[in-house]
């Protein structure tokens, strides 16, 4: 009953947000980036709840805390640090001052004009559509075995309701709808993070946090040292995956973009660093833990197979009292119908701000934000269509998405902001290589996925200076409308368009 009425208003909330926002999201711009006018608040928890969706707390914190036990720890701090300080830190208030300057709505689109190449914009717009389609889809994965294990709902109706779900409030309200909603979401994961970690500790299983280190000790040593049983190569590619591969993702560089002013920056990344620490610890933590709750792997009942993907859900199901488990149910949801929000929005609008133009120059923006209606179901029917397959594990596929795409962008991206030596070359070259070392070595062993993607962004960023160096270099001219004649302050001009470049 509990669980029912909770999640009936948190349902009702959404679809409020994006009846609301339907009217005020006219233009593509609106539509896209919320007429660029988002405050910090609301900006970060974008950013966070974007970061941190039910593949964290399903399914990386289940198999990652299973297989290293305490140091998984680790990987909240390269979160926190890296993924969210350094983030916004180095790379928001650079990111929106070119990017309005430029008069770009998206990762393909600056990349485009910053190297003066049409064709990146068409190749960075398929990655994208491409690759998030099993992003999200393990986000529905996440989302509906842990439907299925509270609520008893079939895996199938789960993931088909949260699909017409994030449709009809996105479809309807833009990212102004998106905006508000993670702002409300944000505060109910803390909330629920918190209710986790006190509930989690007082289990008998657990008995606080000395005796779950001795327990875990007893168990395998190896659960309790800097390093976990994997090893330090594992381990490492995580962290790095995690943490870089978010500076290099369309969906997460979308929220600089669209922040109000550079005064809201500094606001924005207290907000959003101290928001991934919670976040990370309450989910990193607690998987660190589930050897405590099972003595092995629990079982899928459709496939008859062992997954560390029902980990959690089950823990929580079981361990938890009703209404807590209400709260971390609607924690989880939160968290992912924001993340699946921002992948709809970023893969829709590849499709139509970077890819129609192309052909149907003339494009009004009344036509373009129907478009981008349509698409955004077009994306949530095709991840609904491949979750309802379970061609993998959650890690798996979620890993290969953030590590294929993040291999492709991260280099070209940076450099793109920052070096006025980076050559159109040299920014091919790092979104080519980064892409073919992900795609090649996740299809031999899947195994290998985080290792890959981590490999992409590493290489990737080695290449792009070294072809720049010894390939032809961009006009000053045109390297001098991109930073502005002043490149240390950066100040933003009225934008010409991208044509102009």
């Amino acid at each position: 009953m509990i669980k029912g009425l909770l999640l009936l208003l948190f349902v009702s909330f959404l679809l409020y947000c994006g009846l609301v926002n339907m009217r005020k999201s006219s233009t593509v711009n609106d539509f896209l980036l919320g007429g660029r006018g988002v405050g910090p608040w609301l900006s970060a928890f974008a950013y966070g709840t974007t970061y941190f969706s039910a593949v964290i707390f399903i399914g990386y914190a289940g198999k990652v805390g299973w297989g290293f036990g305490l140091s998984s720890l680790w990987i909240v701090v390269g979160n926190t640090l890296l993924g969210s300080l350094l983030a916004w830190m180095i790379l928001a208030k650079r990111t929106r001052a070119i990017t309005t300057r430029l008069n770009t709505m998206t990762m393909p689109q600056f990349l485009s004009v910053r190297y003066q190449s049409p064709g990146m914009k068409i190749f960075a717009a398929l990655v994208i559509f491409i690759f998030m389609v099993p992003y999200s889809a393990s986000v529905y994965m996440g989302l509906s075995y842990l439907f299925e294990q509270i609520f008893g709902i079939p895996y199938l109706y789960a993931a088909a309701g949260m699909a017409t779900l994030t449709a009809m409030y996105l479809i309807m309200g833009g990212y102004r709808a998106m905006a508000l909603t993670d702002f409300v979401q944000g505060c109910v994961m803390i909330f629920g993070v918190v209710l986790l970690i006190w509930y989690v500790l007082k289990a008998p299983e657990v008995g606080g946090l000395v005796s779950a280190t001795q327990k875990l000790s007893a168990i395998d040593p190896g659960l309790t040292k800097m390093v976990g049983p994997p090893g330090w190569l594992p381990l490492a590619s995580l962290v790095i995956l995690t943490s870089l591969g978010a500076l290099g993702l369309p969906q997460m560089v979308q929220k600089f973009y669209a922040i109000k002013d550079e005064k809201s920056i500094k606001a924005a990344t207290i907000v959003a660093t101290a928001f991934a620490l919670v976040i990370t610890t309450g989910a990193y933590f607690t998987g660190s833990l589930t050897r405590l709750f099972f003595n092995k792997l629990p079982v899928d009942s459709v496939t008859g197979q062992p997954t560390v993907d029902l980990l959690m859900p089950q823990l929580i199901n079981n361990v938890l009292p009703e209404f807590v488990a209400a709260i971390i149910l609607i924690l989880v949801l939160s968290a992912s119908m924001s993340t699946l929000a921002s992948l709809v929005l970023v893969s829709s609008s590849a499709v139509a701000v970077d890819l129609l133009p192309t052909v149907m120059p003339n494009l009004s923006d009344k036509k373009g934000v129907m478009i981008m209606r349509l698409l955004c179901g077009v994306f949530i029917a095709l991840s609904l269509a491949m979750a309802l397959l379970k061609p993998a594990i959650i890690l798996s596929l979620m890993a290969l998405s953030w590590a294929t795409v993040a291999g492709a962008f991260l280099a070209p991206y940076i450099y793109g902001l920052f070096w006025r030596g980076t050559t159109q070359t040299g920014a091919w070259a790092g979104a080519l290589s980064g892409l073919t070392i992900s795609v090649v070595i996740s299809t031999m062993n899947s195994a290998l996925i985080p290792t890959a993607g981590s490999a992409a962004m590493l290489v990737s960023l080695l290449v792009v200076p070294v072809v720049s160096m010894v390939t032809k270099p961009l006009p000053e001219k045109h390297l001098d409308y991109v930073f502005g004649e002043v490149d240390r302050k950066l100040v933003a001009k009225p934008a010409t368009g991208e044509q102009k470049a």
